[in-house]
């Protein structure tokens, strides 16, 4: 088996926590703020409606958001579907449910107006009410805490209970850093952008649940030795293979990212994040999180009394 780092090297990744956790903790705090005052919501959550256009012949995204911006609509984003042959365009523009209707009127008539010679065809209408985009946007969040719940309770029995609250951190970490990229960078947050973060918890918890069960096998293998210790050797034993899987999986979302089109750029943005984040959470935040509550568990358990 190729090994890119040694198994037997023992280095003491746990120790780099003291300053692995002030760089971790600025990440997620910043995320957080941008979340709240810079997180922008796609149709799904924040109601308006989606025009589908297909053009006859090849018209510039620039084109259309300049024809949109002149007409007076605001808050409009365009990307295109499908292959760069097919001309088909998906047009989102924000709006309130008192006005949905009229909004997608009046669009309708200014793609027809402006784009007459491209031989514009609006294909489908969706309109999403602000309600509805609310509860979606709830029920999206509510998707990724029962997803950390189940697997909490998975590694808790799978391993011991000891274990669950590094990777809900480690999870929690990688989530919320993700959020705050997108919200820095004014990408849309969007249903697809759920499904992209499901998938980076899974992924995440993957290169978590291989440290642990190396963890779990050294403490039968070598009773009496300190938890650090187990963890330390687990995480070098298995670092060769992260590098390894988390490289080759990095290639792939890396390609998709500037090759797959826009209809999934946005998608493997989370997902390309996801995979160097989640890489670096299961080695620096999870394991010496475990350790510390570790810690803090037995320090509060009241001392033996000699007879």
């Amino acid at each position: 088996m190729l090994e890119l780092i040694k198994s037997d090297i023992n280095l003491d990744y746990v120790g780099k926590f003291k300053v692995t956790a002030p760089f971790s903790f600025l990440l997620v705090a910043a995320s957080i703020v941008l979340l709240f005052t810079k997180m922008v919501y796609g149709v799904d959550f924040r109601g308006g409606a989606e025009v589908q256009l297909k053009f006859a012949k090849t018209v510039e995204m620039d084109t259309i958001r300049k024809s949109m911006s002149d007409g007076g609509f605001k808050g409009v984003s365009v990307q295109t579907i499908g292959e760069a042959a097919d001309n088909e365009v998906l047009l989102k523009v924000q709006g309130d449910e008192t006005n949905l209707n009229q909004i997608t009127t009046e669009v309708e008539a200014a793609l027809l107006k402006s784009f007459s010679n491209e031989g514009v065809e609006i294909r489908k209408v969706d309109i999403v009410g602000p309600k509805a985009g609310a509860q979606l946007r709830i029920s999206g969040f509510q998707a990724m805490l029962w997803a950390l719940i189940a697997i909490m309770v998975y590694i808790g029995l799978r391993f011991d209970f000891k274990y669950s609250p590094g990777a809900i951190v480690a999870l929690f970490h990688d989530v919320t850093i993700i959020l705050g990229i997108y919200a820095l960078t004014g990408t849309e947050f969007t249903l697809q952008t759920v499904a992209a973060l499901l998938a980076v918890i899974g992924y995440s918890v993957n290169d978590t649940v291989i440290v642990y069960d190396r963890v779990r096998e050294h403490e039968e293998k070598y009773p009496g030795v300190d938890l650090k210790t187990h963890i330390n050797r687990a995480v070098n034993e298995t670092m060769s293979r992260t590098i390894l899987t988390s490289s080759t999986t990095l290639f792939v979302s890396l390609a998709m990212f500037f090759l797959g089109g826009a209809a999934i750029h946005d998608f493997f943005l989370a997902i390309t994040c996801g995979v160097v984040i989640g890489t670096y959470s299961s080695i620096f935040v999870a394991a010496p999180v475990t350790l510390m509550l570790d810690r803090f568990n037995q320090g509060r358990e009241p001392a033996k009394v000699s007879a």
